[in-house]
């Protein structure tokens, strides 16, 4: 059976990280020395790596019998990977982080002695992100701070996946299965006692992010969508703004033809209603359609991952 009673377990999603693994585990493996964990384990998920990854991962586990891995069946994003290796851990803290050396190994030091003060979450706030473009600041600062505005979630600003949470939280996600996953506001949703700790992000070792321009405004998407309904709530106020206006302009026309006695002239004028009305109505379809097919994709309720090959089921059996 497996160990309950770990202290520690190490979640690491893993994308075409190849030239930083080794590094990386070699750092953690220092840093739980230094930290005075007793025991521990470090499970990598591969999320369909279309490099060698996964050969590099399995040659670290037959030098340590703490690192696990689950080989995902492909890619299925990196907040997929981290629920499927929350949902398979066995420590009574989990410590979520990347795996591009961005999230320095020796902030986990930090993080652990501070949940032991009796945290749940102890999440790694930013102080600086060395290595990431003025546009890419700029665009993350601009969409946490509208998120935290327009949800009732107290999601943190400057802070990302890289945290520490207690297996009471780690359970309570578990029981959380939405297919369009946002692991850190869901965490904020769950409450807790919660706390930071500051820390310098680093630039990329090796390789280039995995977040493309697309997968950045899906994310953003997928968080909006996930704990807010002011999308909606904005589609039906230009309903009523448009509706409004038009109105006046009805009133408007009829007073020109009927008192006036002037027709009333603008063939630009009209197509630019039109366009700005049906512009304002595709809007509105297209939010109320992103709605409606994350409703389909939690009622259809395909499994969130398929495995493909993990060592998990060897520790099952001991």
């Amino acid at each position: 059976m497996k160990n309950k009673s770990l202290d520690i377990s190490i979640v690491l999603p893993v994308f075409n990280e190849e030239k930083n693994l080794v590094q990386l585990y070699q750092e953690l493996a220092e840093v739980i020395k230094n930290a005075g964990i007793k025991t521990h384990e470090i499970i990598f998920i591969n999320d369909g790596s279309t490099d060698d990854s996964l050969t590099v991962i399995k040659e670290i586990v037959t030098k340590d019998r703490n690192v696990k891995y689950i080989d995902l069946s492909r890619n299925f994003g990196q907040q997929i990977a981290l629920s499927a290796g929350i949902e398979k851990v066995s420590g009574k803290f989990i410590v979520i982080m990347d795996s591009d050396m961005q999230d320095p190994p020796e902030v986990i030091i930090d993080l652990y002695n501070k949940a032991k003060e009796g945290y749940d979450v102890v999440y790694a706030k930013r102080k600086q992100r060395k290595g990431e473009s003025v546009f890419k600041r700029l665009t993350a600062n601009l969409f946490y701070r509208i998120l935290r505005s327009i949800t009732r979630c107290n999601i943190p600003v400057d802070a990302g996946d890289f945290r520490i949470i207690s297996a009471k939280v780690a359970n309570i996600l578990k029981q959380m299965p939405e297919q369009h996953k946002f692991l850190r506001g869901q965490v904020a949703w769950i409450g807790l006692k919660q706390t930071s700790v500051e820390f310098d992000r680093d630039p990329r070792k090796s390789g280039k992010t995995g977040y493309s321009i697309s997968k950045m405004l899906r994310f953003a998407v997928d968080g909006i969508t996930a704990f807010s309904d002011f999308p909606l709530k904005l589609a039906t106020f230009l309903g009523f703004f448009v509706s409004i206006i038009s109105f006046i302009l009805m009133l408007w026309a009829l007073y020109q033809r009927l008192i006036a006695q002037q027709y009333v002239q603008g063939w630009t004028s009209l197509i630019l209603s039109v366009l700005f009305l049906g512009g304002i109505t595709l809007i509105a379809i297209g939010i109320i359609g992103e709605y409606i097919g994350r409703i389909g994709s939690n009622i259809r309720n395909r499994p969130l991952y398929i495995i493909n090959e993990t060592n998990l089921e060897e520790e099952d059996k001991e």
